[in-house]
């Protein structure tokens, strides 16, 4: 079981930036980080969790596909199997 997170951990397990994840502490509506040693920080899972369960339920659905077309490989340049 995991008590900390670091600051990759934190932002992976919920979809952020690490980036993002620093505005949110420096802005105040994020748990800040605890000192774990005399450089070394992280977050406490139980607080990342509450944060989370805390967020409000969005109305909006997830974005459609936006039917990018892939980009095509020039016939010379595609592999044969």
């Amino acid at each position: 079981m995991k008590i900390c997170f670091s600051l990759k951990e934190v932002a992976e397990a919920l979809s952020l930036s690490p980036t993002t994840v620093q505005k949110l502490v420096r802005e105040k509506s994020f748990p800040e980080p605890r000192l774990l040693s005399g450089r070394r920080v992280g977050w406490l899972a139980h607080e990342v969790r509450k944060w989370a369960d805390a967020r409000p339920v969005a109305d909006l659905l997830p974005p459609e596909n936006t039917g990018a077309r892939k980009r095509q490989i020039p016939q010379g340049e595609r592999p044969t199997s």
